[in-house]
Order: C-alpha cells, then sequence, then structure tokens
C-alpha cells in the first residue's frame, strides 16, 4: 500500500491563509477528501480558508495559480482521476501533475497535491478519509502545504 513510510506531520498554521481547491467528479470520494483536508485546517489551527470548486482535476492548476496570485498562503488540490480504457487518465494526470507543480515552481506558494490518479474506485475510496479508509490523503495535502510554507520561511 503507498502510505508506508509517509512522515508524521503536525504543522502549525495558525495565522495562515490557506485555499482548498476541488474537483467535482466522484462525489463521495471528493466529500471525503474535503473533509480530510478540513479536520487538518483545524487540527493545525487555519482559520482562513477558502474553498471553491472545480469541474474536474485538468482545471486545478488554473485556479491554483489564480489562489497563489490572490494572496493564498498555500493552496490545497483535490481531485481524483480513475484510470479507464482510454488514454483520457495519462493527459489528465500528467496536466493537473505538471500543472500544479507549475503554479508552486513559478509564484513560490506551496501547493498541497491531493491528486488521486489511480486504477480502480476502490483504490481511490482506500485514500479518501472515509470510514473504513486506509488513507487520508485529504489531510495529508494540507499538513505538507502547511509544512512547507513553515519550511520555506525559515530559509
Amino acid at each position: 500500500m503507498s502510505g508506508a513510510g509517509a512522515p508524521t506531520i503536525s504543522p502549525d498554521g495558525t495565522g495562515l491563509r490557506i485555499t482548498v481547491i476541488a474537483a467535482q467528479w466522484h462525489t463521495e470520494i471528493m466529500d471525503g477528501l474535503l473533509a480530510g483536508a478540513h479536520r487538518a485546517l483545524i487540527a493545525a489551527n487555519v482559520t482562513h480558508v477558502k474553498e471553491i470548486r472545480v469541474p474536474g482535476s485538468f482545471e486545478l492548476p488554473v485556479a491554483a495559480v489564480r489562489a497563489a496570485e490572490a494572496g493564498a498562503d498555500a493552496v490545497v488540490a483535490l481531485g481524483v482521476v480513475i484510470r479507464g480504457g482510454t488514454p483520457h487518465f495519462e493527459y489528465v494526470c500528467q496536466a493537473a501533475t505538471l500543472g500544479l507543480s507549475d503554479v508552486a515552481i513559478r509564484t513560490g506558494v506551496p501547493v498541497g497535491f491531493g491528486v488521486l490518479t489511480v486504477d480502480d474506485e476502490q483504490q481511490a475510496l482506500d485514500r479518501a478519509g472515509l470510514p473504513g479508509s486506509r488513507e487520508d490523503k485529504g489531510a495529508e495535502a494540507v499538513e505538507a502545504a502547511i509544512a512547507t510554507v513553515i519550511a520555506l520561511r525559515s530559509l
């Protein structure tokens, strides 16, 4: 299972402005990712949260760059892409991954990557932070984004 060896991160995000951008495909999985993200934001003492929804994972980068330009200290991108029988999976995964990486590098604003790229729905459910899930990738994306803000501020 992917998650083995993951660090335990409990950053303090007091005073940070975090924008959470979530895709709309696969409602049950996205609801789990969002719930996990909000749990982590509360645990990190983040009170300045903006949440926006975009149609799908392909649209996450354009919304992320706008959030970064609008003053977010960090952006958390949540989505899910499930492999199908066409090359669509590879195109969307690559666009989301490269696009979000580019946003972080160009703007200097950390982007928490909470985009599940999976072979089937069960793999996504196992990572969505729902009751019975093995992992909580929404929470992990928030923790990583906040920890990166803190790390960058120490440079």
